[in-house]
């Protein structure tokens, strides 16, 4: 499994590209903003977008989506409770953010806690981690050992839990959920850089749990 950060937009999320080794198509995760500059690596790598998955509703994490799923559409994965708002006007950030526009392809959202996905070659479990948005969630590639935790766990730290729908006794909830997985997995955050479960352990003041 090949996964690749491009950072975009003025908060500086990760927008990932995963894929298996050597295959075209791609999950696009978490397009953010600078629609054009997804596109161009896109097409500089000569992949086609399998599906769009968002770990949350917040505006700098999907502002992107629309323009690329007019390009390249594929289904869009996200959780139930933040479709029902992520395309409001609610999810404005002025100045740095409009209300996203939503995509046009069907959103699918999830049925269940560990329900599993497969496309581009690839298949993963979707984990709810609520706390820092109402349907935050995790996706957990089990073959190679990979999370992709959006804004839920940072490289010691966590998603900030005091915009609306933010919790902070929900979010622990939710990263005791992460500290069951394997030790040895790679963690790959909406911002900054990647870690690992066990070094969050050792590390990040937010898994000492009570």
């Amino acid at each position: 499994m090949q996964i690749e950060s491009i950072i975009v937009g003025p908060f500086e999320v990760n927008c990932y590209l995963a894929r298996q080794e050597g295959e075209s198509s791609a999950l696009v995760v978490d397009p953010g903003a600078e629609s054009a500059l997804i596109l161009r690596e896109l097409a500089r790598r000569r992949l086609q977008p399998a599906a769009y998955l968002l770990t949350h509703g917040h505006v700098d994490h999907l502002s992107a989506l629309e323009d690329i799923c007019r390009k390249h559409p594929a289904p869009v994965y996200m959780s139930r409770q933040d479709a029902a708002w992520a395309f409001l006007p609610v999810n404005r950030y002025p100045p740095y953010y409009d209300a996203p526009q939503k995509a046009p392809e069907v959103i699918v959202t999830f049925e269940q806690d560990g329900q599993s996905i497969t496309a581009a070659g690839l298949t993963w479990q979707v984990i709810e981690t609520p706390g820092h948005s109402p349907g935050g969630v995790c996706y957990f590639f089990p073959d190679a050992n990979v999370l992709i935790s959006g804004d839920t766990l940072f490289q010691n730290s966590v998603g900030r839990t005091d915009l609306p729908g933010g919790d902070p006794r929900v979010l622990t909830q939710s990263l005791k959920k992460l500290a069951q997985l394997p030790p040895q997995t790679v963690v790959y955050p909406g911002h900054g850089p990647s870690t690992t479960i066990h070094d969050e352990k050792q590390n990040n003041f937010f898994f000492r749990f009570r």
